[in-house]
């Protein structure tokens, strides 16, 4: 893969923009003129003219492209928009004031492959309600679809989602590798941490003493996970910490479990009017019970996403590691089928 591009003979400058490049996970070549530039002009992903090169730059007439910037350590310089226009940058970044944008735009242009990908929520009315089974399910089943799927675990006490997978022992990194990380994530550094089993990546918790997750390494994960995956899928746990509230505010939609008898549905309710504070399309996946799905779904007031079958032997299955299967002929399996399509933008 090519590597940014930068001219300059500025060498304060040079020493800014290669630290600001080892923050962003990327490699520089550099020029110091011009004529050197001149064979990665078309090549490289990125190219940043200093100002102290703009005019000679300019004065080469370069073929027009995008991602041109040109950097500058001197905000009161009157040229600067002029030297911009000339060299055909699309933007002007000011050292030091404009350091995390240039780290942001540089990440950006290593990701091979950038993706779009649409985040869903689950998130349990009441304990057991099934949302982690729903959630791993519906991972599952996209990654089974060749969808490259992310499931992040954002529940400290939920006993870890690779478990309910049986991948507790695959060798990968976990929620407390990565909160120490302060900004950007690359999607392809996420990707090669992470446990994988095929199309699908876990992110989940150590066993033993947990720590909550910040919301800036959530909004992290979220955001390598939106760029370099087809699917993000979060489970929430039901009391909303700065790290889930995060996840809600970035998801397309979130899916509500709710079992459908009158705690059930009083505790879903509760549940809601949290997470409707953070996100706006919120739906309801009905458990059967004692009380009429109409009933339970007025009570409610949310549109319904479809139901979810009970599982006779769900127990003796999680605890030999595995989960309930997924074919296009089961009802599990139809559901999580129906919801991809409903929930996913068609390709």
């Amino acid at each position: 893969m090519h590597r940014p591009l930068v001219i300059t003979e500025d060498h304060a400058l040079l020493d800014d923009l290669v630290r600001i490049a080892a923050a962003a996970g990327a490699q520089l070549d550099v020029a110091h003129a011009p004529a050197p530039a001149r064979p990665f002009w078309n090549l490289a992903p990125l190219i940043a003219i200093g100002a102290d090169q703009a005019e000679a730059v300019a004065a080469t007439s370069p073929p027009s492209r995008d991602q041109v910037l040109l950097v500058t350590r001197d905000p009161d310089d009157p040229d600067t928009w002029r030297k911009c226009v000339a060299v055909g940058a699309q933007t002007v970044l000011t050292l030091p004031t404009d350091e995390r944008r240039l780290v942001d735009r540089l990440a950006d242009a290593m990701e091979p492959d950038p993706r779009s990908g649409s985040t869903i929520c689950v998130i349990g009315g009441r304990g057991g309600a099934g949302a982690s089974v729903l959630a791993a399910c519906l991972a599952l089943r996209a990654s089974a679809d060749h969808l490259r799927t992310l499931l992040v675990d954002a529940d400290p006490l939920g006993g870890g989602i690779d478990a309910l997978l049986g991948h507790e022992e695959a060798k990968g990194s976990r929620w407390g590798d990565l909160v120490a990380r302060e900004g950007r994530i690359s999607s392809s550094a996420l990707q090669a941490a992470l446990p994988a089993f095929g199309d699908l990546a876990v992110l989940s918790f150590h066993r033993g003493d947990v720590a909550p997750i910040p919301a800036q390494a959530m909004r992290s994960v979220l955001e390598a996970g939106r760029r370099g995956f087809d699917l993000v899928v979060v489970d929430l746990p039901r009391h909303l910490d700065p790290a889930a509230t995060e996840a809600l505010s970035r998801a397309k939609t979130t899916l509500a479990v709710a079992p459908a008898d009158v705690r059930g549905i009083l505790s879903t309710v509760q549940v809601l009017t949290e997470v409707r504070k953070h996100t706006l399309d919120v739906r309801a996946i009905l458990r059967p019970g004692v009380l009429d799905d109409d009933l339970a779904m007025s009570s409610l007031g949310i549109p319904s996403a479809g139901n979810l079958p009970d599982q006779p032997r769900l127990t003796a299955t999680l605890n030999r590691g595995e989960l309930p299967r997924l074919g296009p002929r089961t009802v599990l399996g139809a559901l999580c089928t129906s919801l991809l399509r409903d929930l996913l933008p068609a390709t």
